[in-house]
């Protein structure tokens, strides 16, 4: 058994081709291509846009505290 050679590989990507198509198999690459483009950027997240708040310790927390006796 083992592990297949190249020859099954191309058999199996001459069906995939037969099958879905290459206008089909472009779309989807495209997309992929696209989603990858998105995930990335949405990794980089807010800080790397101009104009996002800079925080300098982002484990702290800025809270107001309220007395309740003044209520």
């Amino acid at each position: 058994m083992g592990s297949f050679s190249i020859w099954h590989w191309l058999i199996v990507l001459v069906v995939i081709v037969l099958v879905f198509g290459t206008k089909k198999l472009g779309n989807v690459g495209s997309d992929l291509g696209k989603a990858v483009k998105g995930f990335k950027d949405g990794v980089k997240g807010e800080e790397d846009k101009p104009g996002a708040s800079q925080v300098a310790d982002k484990g702290t927390i800025d809270v107001e505290a309220k007395d309740k006796s003044k209520l």
